[in-house]
C-alpha cells in the first residue's frame, strides 16, 4: 500500500513525530485531499496539549488546509479529482440534529466535528475529510497564501460581515497580529472607515499599509476615547488575547455598536450600564463553515487581501509550531509538504 508522511502528536503534550502511514481510501461521504500547504494555528495547541475533550491519539493536527482532491468516496457530489480544495476548523456535519442541518458545528448536540481534533488534519501529505467540510479554492490563490485564510481569514472576514456595520461606518480592529493584519485589510475592502488599534507608534506604518484610515497607539492614548472622538465605532473586532485590553476598549463603541470577540480570553469584564444606555453589545464569533470559507477565499482573491506568512517544510514542524506558539512569528506560519 502507498505511504504518506504525517506529523502526529502521539499523546497529549507529546512531541511531534514525523511518521509514515498507509494512504487510506475515502469512505462514503468523504474526500481524500493531497495536501499542498497547511497553516499552523494557535488552536492547534488544543490537539498538542490535549485541551479539547475526547481527543484520541495519535492525532494529526491542522485545520488551515489547501490541496487537491485526490480521491472521492461514494455519495459525494460536486467534486472531481484534481479540484482545488480547502478544509478549515469546521470538520463537517453529521446531519443528525438541527445544528448540523444549519451547519452550526459549535451548537452540535451529538458529535462536534473539528478538523485536526476529532479527526486527522492537514499536517501531512494526504488527509481524509467529510465532503461537507471541504471548500472550493480559486485558482488565483497560491496554496501558502490561501492556507491561513481557512481559519484566520474566515474568522475575521465572517465576524466583520456579521457585525452589523455597513459601508462608511467606523470599524476598529483591535490588534494587528496574525488575525488583526487580515482584519484591517478586510475592514478596508468591505468599505468601512477603518481604525487599527495596537500598542506602539512603530506599528503605524504597517497599519496604514494594510489599509487603515486611522492608527491609534493604545500605549500613548486612551483608545476608547480616541474612537469616541472619531464618532464611536459601529464595531470593534477584538483580536487580542487580553481580557483587560478588551474591557478597556469597549468604551469606544458608538450607539448600537458591537464588540466582536474573536480572541479567546479567560474572562471579560463589561460595563453593563454603558451597554444598556447605548444598546451596545458584546458578541463572540467563531470561524464558519465551508460556504463561508469559499466566500472568504473569493473575496480575498478579488480584493487582494493577503496573509503575511513564514513558511516551513513539514520536516521542520516542531520548529514551525514553536515559532507560532512563542509569539515570535510576526503574522502566520505555514507548512508545506515539500521537504
Amino acid at each position: 500500500m502507498a505511504k504518506m508522511r504525517v506529523a502526529q502528536v502521539p499523546h497529549a503534550k507529546g512531541a511531534f513525530e514525523l511518521v509514515e502511514r498507509d494512504i487510506s481510501e475515502p469512505a462514503a461521504g468523504q474526500i481524500r485531499i493531497k495536501v499542498e500547504a497547511c497553516g499552523v494555528c494557535h488552536s492547534d495547541s488544543m490537539t498538542k496539549d490535549g485541551l479539547y475533550p475526547g481527543i484520541t491519539y495519535p492525532r494529526v493536527p491542522g485545520h488551515e488546509v489547501i490541496g487537491h482532491v485526490d480521491a472521492i468516496g461514494p455519495e459525494v457530489h460536486g467534486w472531481k479529482r484534481g479540484d482545488r480544495a480547502g478544509v478549515g476548523w469546521h470538520g463537517g456535519s453529521c446531519g443528525y440534529c438541527h445544528a448540523c442541518r444549519r451547519n452550526d458545528a459549535f451548537a452540535c448536540e451529538t458529535e462536534n466535528l473539528v478538523t485536526g481534533i476529532t479527526h486527522d488534519g492537514g499536517y501531512g501529505e494526504y488527509m481524509i475529510a467529510p465532503a461537507s467540510s471541504v471548500a472550493h479554492v480559486p485558482d488565483g490563490l497560491a496554496a501558502t497564501d490561501a492556507g491561513p485564510l481557512m481559519c484566520a481569514g474566515i474568522t475575521t472576514f465572517n465576524a466583520l460581515r456579521n457585525s452589523g456595520a455597513r459601508p462608511g461606518d467606523l470599524v476598529a480592529v483591535h490588534g494587528i497580529g496574525g488575525l488583526g493584519h487580515l482584519g484591517v485589510q478586510y475592514a478596508r475592502k468591505l468599505g468601512f472607515e477603518t481604525a487599527a488599534v495596537a500598542r506602539g507608534a512603530d506599528k503605524a506604518p504597517l497599519a496604514h499599509e494594510l489599509g487603515a484610515h486611522h492608527y491609534i497607539d493604545s500605549a500613548a492614548e486612551d483608545a476608547a476615547a480616541a474612537l469616541q472622538k472619531l464618532g464611536g465605532a459601529k464595531a470593534i473586532l477584538a483580536t487580542v488575547t487580553s481580557g483587560e485590553a478588551m474591557a478597556q476598549i469597549q468604551g469606544g463603541l458608538g450607539i448600537n455598536g458591537t464588540l466582536m470577540v474573536i480572541g479567546a480570553v479567560p474572562a471579560l469584564n463589561a460595563d453593563t450600564l454603558f451597554l444598556l444606555r447605548g444598546r451596545r453589545s458584546i458578541k463572540g464569533w467563531y470561524s464558519g463553515v465551508a460556504s463561508d470559507s469559499e466566500d472568504t477565499l473569493a473575496f480575498s482573491q478579488l480584493n487582494g487581501v493577503k496573509s503575511m506568512n513564514e513558511v516551513y517544510p513539514l520536516s521542520r514542524v516542531a520548529e514551525a509550531y514553536e515559532r507560532m506558539m512563542s509569539g515570535r512569528a510576526r503574522f502566520r506560519v505555514v507548512l508545506t509538504m515539500e521537504g
